[in-house]
Parts: C-alpha cells; sequence; structure tokens
C-alpha cells in the first residue's frame, strides 16, 4: 500500500459478483451498440418484426363463365358525372320518421362502338385500279354506362327516426341498387346529346384511312347509315 493512502474497508469493496455483472452489462452495451452501427452502414441485413401483422390470401381460383368474340371498334369513350338526389316518402307519414333521402355523385363511362358484325357482302366496294375503297357502315352505338366506383360516393344520407336504426346506406343492398340504376341511367341519357357519335364517325373513318393507305389505297369514303 503506498505510503499516506488510506486502506479501503472490504465492506465498501464491490463483490465479484457485482463487477460480473458490470461486465456483462458492459459487453452488451458495446454489442448493441456495433450493431447498431453496422446496420446503420448497411453491413448487417434487416430483420421483420416476428410480430407484424400479415395478410393471408385464401381466395378461390378464378373461374372462367364465359367467353365471346368481339367485332366493336371503340371509336369514343366519355366521362360522365351526375349527382342522384333520391327521396322516398310514406303516404300520410310525417318525413321526420321514415324520410329517407340519398344525395349520390355518380362517375361512369360511356364507349360508343362501330359493330362490323352487322357489315354485309355489298357494304365494301373497292376499285384496285384506281385504288379506290367505299364503305357502308352501321351508325355509332353506344354502351350502357359504366360506373367507377372508385370515384363514385355517397356525400349525404339523411334517414327519419323510425328508419335511423340499422338502415344505413351501405348496409342496404336494395337501396344501394336503385341509387346507382338511377345514376347509370341518368349518364346514359345524357351520353347520347353530348356528340360521341359524331366523334366515333370521325374516329372511325380515320382509322379506316391509315389502314387501307397502309394497303395502298388512296381513296377510302365511308358512309354510316341512318339508325
Amino acid at each position: 500500500m503506498p505510503e499516506g493512502a488510506e486502506p479501503v474497508a472490504p465492506e465498501h469493496r464491490p463483490s465479484f459478483f457485482a463487477r460480473l455483472l458490470i461486465f456483462i452489462g458492459f459487453v452488451f452495451a458495446l454489442l448493441v451498440a456495433s450493431c447498431f452501427g453496422l446496420r446503420a452502414l448497411n453491413v448487417l441485413p434487416s430483420f421483420d418484426n416476428p410480430f407484424s401483422d400479415q395478410a393471408v390470401d385464401r381466395s378461390q381460383p378464378v373461374l372462367l363463365q364465359s367467353m365471346r368474340d368481339l367485332h366493336r371498334y371503340v371509336a369514343a369513350d366519355g366521362t360522365f358525372q351526375v349527382i342522384v338526389d333520391l327521396q322516398q316518402n310514406k303516404e300520410n307519414i310525417p318525413d321526420f320518421l321514415v324520410n329517407r333521402r340519398i344525395l349520390f355523385v355518380g362517375s361512369g363511362t360511356v364507349e360508343t362502338y362501330v359493330d362490323f358484325s352487322a357489315i354485309g357482302g355489298d357494304a365494301l366496294k373497292v376499285d384496285n385500279e384506281k385504288k379506290t375503297i367505299e364503305l357502308t357502315l352501321p351508325p355509332p352505338q353506344q354502351s350502357t354506362a359504366a360506373l367507377d366506383m372508385s370515384k363514385s360516393y355517397v356525400v349525404e344520407e339523411d334517414r327519419g327516426l323510425l328508419t335511423s336504426i340499422g338502415d344505413a346506406f351501405r348496409s342496404d343492398t336494395e337501396k344501394q341498387q336503385r341509387v346507382y340504376q338511377a345514376a347509370q341511367q341518368k349518364i346514359t341519357e345524357a351520353a347520347k346529346s353530348s356528340g360521341l357519335d359524331q366523334r366515333a364517325q370521325q374516329n372511325t373513318q380515320l382509322m379506316l384511312e391509315s389502314l387501307f393507305s397502309r394497303l395502298g389505297y388512296t381513296s377510302v369514303k365511308v358512309t354510316f347509315t341512318t339508325p
């Protein structure tokens, strides 16, 4: 013992077990710090959380129900939006009791196409010497509006006191179908006067001119019959 130093009492010295715990804790902290440092440098691989949520897909295989040949040329389409305000009342009963009102924004697309399967044998006249073609086609037709459910939504739903319990729009499939059908019908009717038919005729003419010009024809005349 150095001269002048006071001896350490045995009771103030850490025991062997305490020194061992301190050493193990120091080593563990050093290992953790080293792992974090190596992970930050992308040296160690990453490990997924063993308790993370996992989605299990138990869906059945897709079944082909039908198949058909299409002879349509879709020449134009239009996207429309309509606000459906549908209200149901009962006679002789106040509205605030059984009133059902849905404000629904529907977005749908209508296609305009030319059906080439209806073309007869005399519809095509070809002059190989003059390199001209005359083609008579049926008028363009419009499909029923197809609603885009990702862009369609319920804005507001009002229900009477007697219908408010357990009668939400999402749980009433019959009400859903009525609203969807109303939106489809309104969009389909609006598409008839939107100019899609004229656009379809122009696009069909351009398509056929481009097609036959590649085959060497210099003149392509397309005539659409009246509905």
